[in-house]
């Protein structure tokens, strides 16, 4: 029964970090982990080495078990990369979305658009995950779609956070109907370039970001005095 259970745990963590439960840098204690499943220690190694795996932990020998934490230089280079997946996938939706596909990515909209319309930044968080898998989706290629949901899932602590800055919800959201009529139209030149400049961190956006690992710099070191 281990293969369930870690199968399970891992889902739980995966979660829990893309949601900020746990934020990067945060220590992950295995004992606690198999405490609350009631299990042994083997399905929470096999979880936590799956999640090493995706990237989305790293294991210090002698330390434990860390959310990972990008520095700017690795962050940029993951979010030039994401930007270029993100294009790839909106282009080949241009011309392979079918019926499905379109509506899926109407309906994502039409829920960012209620979420940003009620101020709720939690929620179009959710909502803006589930667009931009709708359009991975409609690029029909899994192999592209399932590397594009892997990076996604390491940079989601980074890109929640990003929302929560002024201004940042409504910009988004304007960036996501720009994304969707291009679509719609399919204009692959036109889908490409927004999602690019939707996705890759540039300019104020860029100045956001560093603040945003100085936040969570200092939380950690917060967390690790014990304030």
């Amino acid at each position: 029964m281990a293969a369930p259970t870690a199968h399970r745990i891992r889902l739980a963590l995966e979660n829990a970090i893309v949601d900020g439960v746990y934020q990067p840098g945060a220590r992950i204690d295995p004992d606690r982990i198999a405490a609350e499943y009631d299990c042994s220690r083997t399905p929470v190694r096999e979880a936590l080495q799956a999640l090493e795996a995706s990237g989305l932990v790293q294991v210090q020998p002698k330390r434990g078990t860390f959310v990972t934490t990008l520095g700017i230089t690795d962050l940029m280079h993951r979010f030039e990369l994401m930007a270029e997946m993100e294009a790839l996938c909106a282009r080949l939706a241009c011309r392979r979305a079918d019926a499905a596909d379109h509506a899926r990515i109407a309906q994502s909209m039409t829920a960012c658009e209620l979420a940003a319309k009620a101020e709720d930044s939690d929620r179009y968080y959710a909502e803006n995950t589930l667009f931009h898998q709708a359009i991975y989706h409609a690029a029909h290629n899994p192999f592209l779609e399932d590397e594009a949901l892997r990076l996604q899932a390491i940079l989601q602590p980074y890109r929640r956070r990003q929302l929560q800055a002024k201004g940042r919800l409504a910009r988004s959201l304007q960036e996501h109907r720009i994304i969707a009529q291009a679509i719609r139209d399919g204009d692959a030149a036109a889908a490409s370039v927004a999602t690019t400049e939707h996705v890759l961190v540039q300019g104020e956006r860029f100045r956001d970001l560093v603040a945003l690992l100085d936040s969570f710099g200092r939380h950690n070191n917060e967390l690790t005095s014990g304030k």
